[in-house]
């Protein structure tokens, strides 16, 4: 079983930056992607960015476009997600996951994906 490791996570004023990073070994790309999700307190999962393999599809969240970017070293296994320009509404657990088919296309769906990481807290205060 592919398991995602999340790690970057910390607490940081609004306006501030922080970088997560996904790191998925043993995934195969090929056809696949990788989804990043929050969960606000509260509140359901939802998606926030995903990138496909090689790179080419980005897709985001409208409350997150233009502050945050997605990127993947596949060297590494790792995916980055840089957060910019932070809000206090962005506060929650992040998770990393795998997803396949038609997960890689439309609306970010959290059960579509493989979110078994312990996921990484980021908390931005106003």
């Amino acid at each position: 079983q592919v398991q995602p490791v999340e790690s970057g996570g910390g607490s940081v004023q609004a306006g501030g930056s922080l970088r997560l990073s996904c790191v998925v070994s043993g995934f195969t790309f090929d056809s696949g992607c990788i989804g990043w999700f929050r969960q606000a307190p509260g509140k359901e999962r939802e998606g926030v960015a995903r990138i496909s393999h090689g790179g080419d599809n980005t897709d985001y969240a409208d409350s997150v476009k233009g502050r945050f970017t997605v990127s993947q070293d596949n060297a590494k296994d790792t995916t980055y997600l840089e957060m910019n320009s932070l809000r206090p509404d962005d506060t929650g657990v992040y998770y990393c996951g795998t997803g396949r088919g038609w997960a890689c296309l439309g609306s970010m769906v959290p059960l579509a994906f493989n979110l078994r990481g312990q996921g990484t807290q980021v908390t931005v205060s106003s």
